[in-house]
């Protein structure tokens, strides 16, 4: 992430005068207990388009990191992602999906005004992820295996040379936009470097294996790391660039896969793709609360654009389940005609489309937001995986597909 204009200052102000966002206790923890949530997700098309957004009071006395934007709304972090807010920064790019093919090496170039492959380029070896940079200027093409980063200038859809950089899994920014930061999978390594030039400033060890996705807490003072292939959550210090505590997630050889915290602040959801469901986690105190299960293979998390929902791709039955943040219920699950293998990906700028990528399939779908049927199936790679949708809402990008606040 680089330089950033902030919108809206002036809002906020009265809003950090009553109180900031976001409460780091910085205290490890150890197993928790939980309850195993039976609910079943009820197949109700756009159930969430009724549903008033979360009112929740701001729990988050702690200062901000510093150098951070203020959030808009205390009890919204994505109060800024709404539909067709976009930046100055990004309000001329070419509307794209980009979509990495794993097993092919290549980004797809989908036009989502016809569903068309417009042109397809070749990256380098294993691209996992395309990731918007803090300052949202650049979309970095992560080449887990060809051991580097492609930067894409997304105004002009120009390819750059590829930067070294060591088993790139995924990559993530700091809220301040002072760091970048590599998910050394392989490595088991958090590998803080420069957020430009990807000159490395920190290595922090994880001692966990298959670290890969992250989220950051309200007030940007700390992350939750997931690590898929030893069941573990890590929390991480962002100034100190230091590990807080950990966890071993329970039930039966848990896999977790994408984090996202809820609008709130107070609540995070991991989806665990070999217990098929969402982990219901208290990231302050890093603890688990319980576990609701969405469907087979639960991977990518995504929040609708009206910060009401949470999409939940279910990887394994090709089914797509709607959670309500006021709510903490499941009320909705969207299925893919003859199934298929819903991964990776992010909602269009104005919230009318899931895009997610079929890793199995080799295709992208698009799915209609308002009753979850499905708009179009498009044929892509081998393998596709993390794919963005660009441009996006919000005024700066924590990583991964599209975090952006």
């Amino acid at each position: 992430m680089m330089g950033r204009r902030v919108l809206a200052i002036a809002a906020v102000a009265g809003l950090m005068i009553a109180g900031p966002v976001g409460c780091s206790t910085g205290k490890p923890a150890g197993h928790a207990t939980f309850h195993d949530d039976h609910e079943a997700s009820m197949d109700m098309p756009g159930m969430h388009a009724s549903v008033p957004p979360s009112v929740g009071a701001a729990t988050l006395p702690g200062p901000l990191l510093p150098g951070m934007p203020p959030p808009l709304r205390a009890d919204d972090l994505y109060a800024a992602d709404r539909p067709n807010a976009l930046s100055d920064a990004v309000k001329d790019d070419p509307v794209r999906v980009y979509v990495p093919n794993f097993d092919d090496g290549t980004v797809s170039v989908i036009d989502p005004a016809t569903y068309q492959v417009i042109k397809t380029v070749r990256v380098g070896k294993g691209p996992q992820h395309v990731v918007p940079s803090w300052d949202l200027r650049t979309l970095w093409i992560n080449n887990n295996e060809g051991n580097s980063l492609v930067p894409l200038d997304p105004a002009t859809g120009v390819f750059g040379k590829p930067v070294p950089v060591d088993d790139p899994y995924n990559l993530y920014f700091t809220p301040d936009g002072k760091a970048a930061i590599v998910m050394a999978e392989e490595q088991e390594q958090m590998v803080f470097r420069d957020p430009h030039t990807m000159a490395v400033r920190k290595t922090l060890p994880v001692h966990c294996k298959g670290v890969n996705h992250a989220d950051f807490s309200a007030d940007g003072r700390y992350l939750i790391v997931s690590c898929e292939f030893s069941g573990d959550l890590i929390k991480v210090d962002v100034a100190k660039r230091s590990i807080l505590g950990r966890i071993r997630l329970p039930g039966h050889h848990p896999m977790p896969q994408d984090i996202k915290i809820a609008p709130d602040g107070r609540t995070w959801y991991v989806a665990d793709m070999n217990n098929s469901g969402v982990w219901v986690v208290d990231g302050d105190r890093l603890a688990v609360r319980k576990f609701m299960r969405t469907g087979d293979g639960a991977h990518g998390l995504y929040v609708s654009r009206d910060s009401r929902s949470l999409y939940i791709a279910n990887r394994g039955e090709g089914s797509i389940s709607l959670l309500n943040f006021a709510t903490g219920k499941l009320v909705a699950k969207w299925r893919i005609p003859g199934g298929g293998s819903p991964d990776m990906g992010n909602v269009s700028a104005d919230g009318k489309v899931l895009w997610l990528s079929g890793r199995y399939d080799n295709v992208v779908y698009a799915i209609d937001t308002t009753d979850g049927h499905l708009v179009k199936k498009i044929k892509v790679g081998r393998e596709p995986h993390g794919l963005t949708v660009w441009p996006q809402p919000g005024r700066y990008s924590l990583g991964h597909t599209g975090i952006l606040r």
